[in-house]
């Protein structure tokens, strides 16, 4: 049976002799390619500074982790709040908690899916604590970061960005992950720029820098290049704290309490790959959700399709099941499924959808009417740089064959 999943990731000769490269060098973990994809990679998105890791996931948790540690950023503290989206992969929310902070929800745009600037506003002028906003760009759409920003500047809280799903985006001719005081990206394997599994936070501030190196390494207390070799002595280590520490082996003297988030040397040299191949890749996607856009345009009663922008590096192909068009989201999706086309729901509203964080129903019940409807009724389908022409067709067939089955078992 004919096959579309979300993701794709085609392994071709360049990905191969990347690896094999890694190889043949003897050091798998993170080494000359980490360090060769943190310099590319923050002059692709216009910041000065790139950390890699293990995760989109580990990438928001270190950041939020080193906030909270580094003094300059004093309102960045344990219990302190984070303005957010709570439609979004849960990775995002999970970071927050598990830095001690408190998220703080706002209702979204429905088309664009970014929180909205007026809702943001009206929480700040009734919440007190509230130390950072932190944007997702889900899907790839840009958030209006102006406004945000301004909002941010009033308040003097941080801009934190969320853009996992946004390689290549820009918001007024910058790249996500350079609108804020720090970015993070994913690079899962259905990702705009795939590694298989990576992260990397991007940003402007070195000792935010310092910072994210020690807490990848378990809060090692230095992160020269001296101190990631075996033997020698850290001239940046106190003798009279350090001597006869742990035989004063840099390596294993902790001054925080941080995580192992580390990379090996595979994801980032199979980030390299796609990075030089990144502005085709972004072209492709577009090109597939304009064609989308336009086989599935007679499918607009049923199905709100999404907006098309050139500064929007796509994800995926998000679509809204009309509710009063008496089809079912799983029902239809399943149909989708028995044609051999995957698709996944849009993450659902995290306080009233998942029930990890079930604490949080009651007291948004009611006030996120646009997440919760994209929660319920959103899902998406590939827009990926492998599909053909082709493929566009056999999606066409699908979503209207889907469409007929749907309408049926209401």
């Amino acid at each position: 049976m004919r096959s579309i999943p979300v993701g794709d990731f085609q392994i071709g000769d360049d990905e191969k002799n990347a690896v094999i490269q890694v190889l043949s060098r003897g050091r798998l973990s993170e080494n000359f390619k980490t360090a060769e994809f943190e310099r590319e990679f923050a002059a692709y998105i216009g910041t000065k500074h790139c950390v890699a890791v293990s995760s989109g996931s580990a990438a928001l948790l270190c950041l939020l982790a080193a906030l909270v540690h580094d003094d300059k950023y004093h309102k960045v503290k344990p219990g302190a709040k984070v303005i957010t989206t709570p439609l979004t992969y849960i990775a995002t929310i999970n970071a927050i908690v598990l830095a001690g902070l408190e998220p703080v929800f706002v209702d979204v745009d429905r088309k664009t899916f970014g929180i909205l600037p007026n809702e943001v506003e009206r929480v700040l002028m009734e919440t007190d604590g509230v130390c950072a906003v932190l944007p997702v760009h889900l899907m790839g759409y840009p958030c209006a970061m102006d406004e945000l920003r301004s909002l941010a500047d009033q308040f003097d809280l941080l801009l934190i960005e969320d853009a996992a799903q946004a390689h290549g985006s820009t918001y007024s001719g910058k790249k996500c992950g350079s609108l804020g005081v720090a970015g993070i990206f994913s690079f899962y394997i259905a990702h705009n720029i795939q590694a298989g599994e990576m992260g990397c936070i991007t940003t402007d501030d070195a000792d935010l820098v310092r910072l994210l190196k020690k807490i990848k390494a378990n809060g090692r207390a230095c992160d020269c290049i001296r101190c990631t070799r075996p033997g020698g002595y850290c001239p940046r280590l106190s003798d009279d704290v350090w001597t006869g520490v742990m035989d004063g082996d840099p390596r294993f003297i902790h001054d925080i309490i941080g995580y192992n988030f580390k990379v090996m040397e595979f994801p980032p040299s199979l980030a390299l790959t796609q990075l030089k191949k990144a502005d085709a890749i972004f072209k492709a996607r577009q090109d597939n959700v304009q064609l989308l856009n336009k086989c599935l345009a007679s499918f607009s009663d049923v199905l709100d399709l999404p907006i098309f922008d050139t500064s929007v590096s796509y994800l995926a192909y998000p679509l809204v099941v009309k509710p009063d068009k008496g089809i079912h989201r799983g029902s239809f999706r399943q149909a989708l499924h028995g044609y051999g086309v995957e698709s996944r729901p849009l993450f659902g509203c995290i306080p009233l959808h998942q029930p990890a964080y079930k604490k949080y129903k009651e007291k948004y019940s009611g006030k996120l009417p646009n997440a919760e409807h994209l929660g319920e009724h959103a899902f998406y389908i590939a827009c990926h740089q492998y599909l053909q022409t082709s493929d566009i067709e056999f999606i066409k067939e699908a979503i209207s064959a889907s469409i007929d089955q749907s309408l049926v078992r209401r």
